[in-house]
């Protein structure tokens, strides 16, 4: 069986440094992370040996379990990619288009998303994403690692809103750190995420 793999950040530490500090970013990467991604694959070798014994009593944990880690690798991968220390201001082409076309203007977007993100209750995410079924722009709370809102609807901007993405900086204020994200976003990062899952490819 293939094993999960810890991505390398796409820039330094410090790279997004106002918006996010070298320290924050470190740790986040290196050891929260990295902590979903040996927990998702400790999780399969343990639903293997679950089989080959055919012993099944923890299999609503490991299920759990399971779907908690490769949930939480999904979207930090996605969330490192997502910001760049060149990134900020809008986007433009076809992603601004279909942000106004569902949202009304950025403005409306913005404020939509940075309030879902603020507001997530205990741990979780904000997101935009691409809801397949009806073929429009979603934006998303994330409990945890795990929607609530739709499955099967592909994440193409996400902000993390867990403690541990800001704590160190930001103290309790997580809507400060959700309005310095935005100075950071990668929108064509964004903008391949919204061709790519128009196309029905997963990224």
């Amino acid at each position: 069986m293939v094993n999960y793999a810890l991505p390398d950040l796409p820039y330094d530490y410090s790279a997004l440094e106002p918006s996010i500090s070298g320290q924050i970013m470190e740790l986040h990467h290196d050891k929260h992370h990295a902590a979903y991604v040996a927990g998702a694959n400790t999780t399969l070798d343990r639903l293997v040996n679950a089989r080959e014994s055919d012993s099944y009593s923890d299999i609503v944990g490991l299920e759990k379990t399971l779907a908690f880690n490769i949930s939480g690798h999904v979207l930090h991968s996605i969330f490192w990619k997502n910001l760049s220390p060149d990134g900020g201001g809008k986007p433009d082409g076809a992603l601004r288009a279909a942000v106004e076309e569902n949202f009304g203007s950025f403005d409306g977007f913005k404020a939509q998303l940075t309030q879902a993100t603020s507001s997530v209750q205990g741990s979780g995410w904000g997101a935009l994403a691409w809801e397949p079924l009806g073929g429009h722009l979603i934006i998303e709370q994330i409990y945890d690692h795990q929607s609530s809102v739709s499955n099967g609807a592909l994440p193409l901007l996400v902000f993390d809103a867990w403690e541990h993405a800001y704590y160190l900086q930001y103290k309790n204020v997580r809507a400060d750190f959700v309005t310095a994200l935005w100075d950071v976003v990668n929108w064509d990062d964004v903008a391949k995420r919204l061709e790519a899952a128009r196309s029905g490819i997963i990224q």
